[in-house]
């Protein structure tokens, strides 16, 4: 050990080369030791991670392994309307909409076409295997009435419960009855330490993944899906990897990274309030100084990478040009949005955007 407590670096722990396995293998092998498999989406909306999804359900071998597929981007106000449109039965385009668009999300994230494409690719998964092995889609976002939605804190109150009802839904309808299930969300729902809450237990505050295998009792399988940050800073063979690509995280350098190189947001940080011992409402917390802000490797945090290629070659879905034309709905879209909370740029870009749609 040297002067002032530095490490020599014959003492640094050995780091392994990152080792690209093939994703969809990869991923369906997971299902061997796991009953629950957590693919993070990336940023939102992002076409390479939707591409990748896609030919992991199109193949002809996660049918035979996979039962459920659980996804953020659907109401389970609706899970009559998508059990039936899965299996083969007519329903109505209309109807179909409703499935994404009466979500608790207030925003338009969801109106991007690569949502709707998903759907119509799992019932088309389903068309073309016996019934026994036709994939459930379960909408993993609670039940919101937006014709009694009033205020920000309807919204607020009915989005606070998204990670608890979806951990509840998978317990009872995946778990319970001895299923496997892909599990499709955006990343940060699949931290087992939350970043806000500085990577210590924060009660009543939980995400989904640490619900699951605290209660549970379960080990997912977690994928973090890189759309973001430049792999290469950690290890330098990352422009030779083929993509896309799985990394394992466990001893390599990618693993070893800090969580905030991966998501370097500089987000809040919160601890319960002193006597307060679960939360029930951000005001039940207050705000932890930068200088106690604690590090949290992400080998610890997730259990694997999707690397889709550098972030320059990222592409993002707009919003599809039907929702710009029907005036009725992005009327109603923007209404939500500004009873939900949405900031006005969001909303202004929104209007920008279908008026570039908008015929001369």
């Amino acid at each position: 050990m040297l002067a002032g407590g530095a490490v020599t670096t014959a003492q640094q722990p050995v780091r392994r080369a990152a080792e690209p396995q093939d994703p969809i293998t990869a991923i369906l092998r997971a299902f061997e030791t796991h009953s629950l498999v957590a693919l993070g989406e990336g940023s939102h909306g992002n076409e390479q991670g939707h591409a990748l999804r896609l030919r992991l359900i199109r193949d002809p071998r996660f049918a035979a392994t996979v039962n459920d597929i659980v996804v953020e981007f659907g109401s389970a106000r609706h899970q009559d309307v998508i059990d039936r449109f899965t299996r083969g039965d007519e329903v109505a385009d209309e109807t179909l909409r409703q499935v994404w668009r009466n979500t608790t999300v207030a925003n338009a994230g969801w109106d991007r076409p690569i949502y709707e494409e998903f759907f119509r690719a799992v019932r088309a998964v389903n068309a073309s295997v016996p019934p026994a092995r036709r994939v459930r889609v379960l909408l993993g976002d609670p039940p919101i009435d937006w014709d009694k939605v009033l205020t920000t804190q309807d919204v607020v109150t009915s989005a606070a419960r998204r990670d608890r009802f979806a951990a509840n839904l998978i317990g009872q309808e995946v778990l319970a009855k001895r299923r496997r299930a892909l599990i499709i969300y955006g990343d940060m729902h699949f931290q087992r330490r939350d970043v806000m809450a500085n990577f210590q237990e924060l009660p009543g505050g939980d995400l989904l993944l640490s619900i699951l295998e605290r209660e549970a009792h379960t080990r997912m399988f977690s994928v973090w899906t890189n759309t973001s940050v430049d792999l290469s800073v950690l290890d330098g063979g990352a422009a030779t990897w083929p993509v896309p690509a799985l990394i394992p995280l466990r001893g390599s350098a990618l693993g070893a990274a800090d969580f905030t190189f991966y998501y370097p947001f500089k987000v809040p940080r919160f601890r319960l309030k002193p006597g307060i011992r679960q939360m029930t409402s951000p005001s039940d917390t207050m705000l932890i100084p930068p200088e106690e802000w604690r590090s949290f490797r992400m080998q610890d945090q997730f259990d694997a990478l999707l690397h889709l290629g550098p972030p320059s070659t990222m592409t993002t879905s707009q919003v599809s040009p039907t929702v710009c034309a029907d005036r009725v709905y992005l009327d109603q879209r923007l209404q939500r949005m500004a009873v939900g909370g949405i900031g006005q740029g969001e909303i202004d870009r929104l209007k920008t955007y279908c008026k570039t749609l908008a015929p001369n």
